[in-house]
C-alpha cells in the first residue's frame, strides 16, 4: 500500500520560506512520479510541482524561480522548498505519487494523473 505523509506547512509572512515533506511509502516499481499540489476553497486543485524517476521536473509558471521539487531516494522522502512566499501562495498543500511498471509518459501537472495522495498540509502567507 503506498502511503504519503505530509509536513512543514506553517504560517509566514510575504517574502518568507517553509519547506514542506513528504514522506511516501509503498513504491515498489522503479518508474514513477511524485508531485506537489495547491487547493483553495472553490478552486479546482493544481499542480505546482513535480518530478518523475528519469529526474524531469515541471513546475506552473506561477512558481517558477521561487519553488523547488527535490526527492531524497534514500529516506523516501519528496521536498518543496519555498521562497520569496506570496499571499496567493496560501493554500492547502498536498503531495501525490503514482508508479507504472514500465516508463510513461506522464502529464506531471495533472492531478488527474496520479492515484495515491497525502492528507495535505496548510501553508498561510501574511501580507
Amino acid at each position: 500500500e503506498v502511503q504519503l505523509v505530509e509536513s512543514g506547512g506553517g504560517s509566514v509572512q510575504a517574502g518568507g520560506s517553509l519547506r514542506l515533506s513528504c514522506v511516501v511509502s509503498g513504491l515498489t516499481y522503479s518508474s514513477y512520479c511524485m508531485g506537489w499540489f495547491r487547493q483553495t476553497p472553490g478552486k479546482e486543485r493544481e499542480g505546482i510541482a513535480a518530478l518523475d524517476s528519469a529526474h524531469d521536473t515541471a513546475y506552473a509558471e506561477s512558481v517558477k524561480g521561487r519553488l523547488t521539487v527535490s526527492e531524497d531516494s534514500v529516506k523516501g522522502t519528496l521536498y518543496l522548498q519555498m521562497n520569496d512566499l506570496k499571499p496567493e501562495d496560501t493554500a492547502m498543500y498536498y503531495c501525490a505519487a503514482r508508479q507504472h511498471l514500465l516508463p510513461a509518459h506522464v502529464d506531471l501537472l495533472n492531478p488527474a494523473e496520479y492515484n495515491h495522495w497525502g492528507q495535505g498540509t496548510p501553508v498561510t502567507v501574511s501580507s
